[in-house]
């Protein structure tokens, strides 16, 4: 009588974890010396489905580990621990242009991961094994508060514990709505995060003015459970515009330390937030499109970039600014604005206070660690075109590293400047 080999087991190990965190994917029971592909799925709050796979050789034992084995092709090839999730990328026939970002930070982010035989054609097999990971951006205990104030749309998420915390307030860019996920993180990993809406999806022109930020950052730093006098600012894209005020022009507020992802320092002195698509608008003509027609926004900030009347005045920073520089972004003039101002601010005599973060072969979108890359995504925006699709660049792997380099330092600077521990390591 002869025996029957087990069936395949796929297992992933932390089956639930924060979106931050490496996971395992190990397959066992498998032919030894068989070809076989590992596929994520993943199907978004919109409704799209976001795949990843890798062809692996299953190992004499019959084993295949993605975080120790080599990829052959797929979506990542070599040894990619985690590239189930950041090399992600719609599944063949979707809609063009996508993003994917957690609406619902509530919720975990479900990824089926299975395992096919072979590596060709495995969308029409049954998988031999499969397991769900939840990924979550919200840790338990972390209390999420909705602020809805006449100056201040957000919401504000507070880490579990009794607290005071010190605290953050995330600010995004032009991509509009109200996005939480990076708050909820923020506060999963012990921040007081108050996440502001001042943007419609899509939506450049705003009657906002700078005071309506400055307000936030006392709604926060007069919360019960947040320690008054170490809050800070994180923005991004659009958003740094208004962290580069908070730091060195308010009169109103003065943060502990700031933090500039993709750094745009523009804006009209004399119309302030409100005339940002007025002074875009005039540049519209410098938009450039690539072989793909994508947009290509780089050149509007360059012929900006010597309008000293459109900058905040980075001579006047009082507070810890680290700037995180993708040298891919296709958007913005991440590197020649950087340059600029670590001039300016050295000829002020605080080069001190400023850190910069660089990365070759990234863009302009850098996301918490983890995240698929976007090179470019559909924007609708008032005053444009319908319909555009943005090129934000960077290469995929180079991108995903500096995603994940770039958070561990975040979250190192944040914790120096705001909970006052030993110097970190930029």
């Amino acid at each position: 009588m002869s025996l029957r080999s087990p069936p395949p087991i796929l297992s992933v190990r932390p089956s639930r974890a924060l979106v931050d965190e490496p996971f395992e994917v190990l397959v066992e029971n498998l032919p030894p010396g068989g070809p076989v592909t590992v596929r994520s799925l993943h199907r978004s709050e919109d409704g799209d489905d976001w795949e990843a796979y890798g062809h692996y050789v299953s190992d004499h034992s019959g084993k295949v580990s993605v975080s120790e084995d080599l990829s052959f092709g797929g979506t990542f090839s070599g040894k990619q621990p985690m590239a189930l999730l950041w090399s992600m990328r719609p599944v063949p026939g979707s809609r063009s242009g996508l993003r994917l970002r957690k609406l619902k930070v509530t919720t975990p982010m479900l990824v089926n991961i299975s395992v096919y035989r072979g590596h060709n054609d495995f969308r029409d097999q049954t998988p031999l094994a499969s397991a769900i990971t939840e990924r979550w951006y919200m840790a338990p205990g972390v209390h999420r508060v909705d602020i809805r104030e006449e100056e201040v749309q957000g919401t504000l998420f507070i880490p579990p514990g009794p607290g005071p915390f010190p605290g953050v307030v995330d600010i995004w860019g032009g991509w509009g709505g109200l996005l939480e996920y990076r708050s909820a993180l923020l506060a999963s990993r012990g921040f007081a995060s108050l996440t502001v809406e001042y943007l419609k999806p899509g939506e450049l022109q705003t009657d906002l003015e700078f005071s309506s930020f400055e307000a936030a950052f006392n709604i926060l730093k007069d919360h019960p459970k947040v320690l008054s006098d170490r809050v800070g600012v994180l923005g991004s894209s659009a958003g740094s515009i208004v962290t580069l005020y908070l730091a060195a022009e308010s009169t109103a507020v003065q943060p502990r330390c700031v933090v500039c992802i993709s750094n745009a320092n523009c804006y009209p002195h004399e119309s302030g937030l409100s005339g940002i698509q007025h002074l875009l608008a005039k540049k519209f003509d410098k938009i450039r499109l690539d072989e793909n027609n994508h947009e290509i926004w780089r050149g509007i900030g360059l012929a900006l970039l010597d309008d000293a009347p459109y900058k905040v005045d980075m001579g006047k920073i009082r507070s810890p600014v680290l700037l995180v520089n993708g040298l891919d972004d296709q958007n913005w003039p991440v590197l020649e604005t950087a340059d600029r101002m670590a001039q300016v601010v050295g000829a002020a005599g605080k080069a001190h206070l400023l850190y910069r973060l660089d990365y070759p072969n990234t863009g302009h979108q850098i996301e918490p660690p983890f995240s698929p890359h976007f090179r470019a995504t559909n924007l609708a925006i008032d005053g444009t075109k319908d319909k555009a699709i943005l090129l934000w660049g960077g290469e995929t792997k180079a991108h995903s590293e500096a995603q994940e380099d770039s958070w561990k330092k975040i979250l190192s600077f944040l914790r120096q400047h705001l909970y006052c521990s030993p110097k970190a390591k930029i």
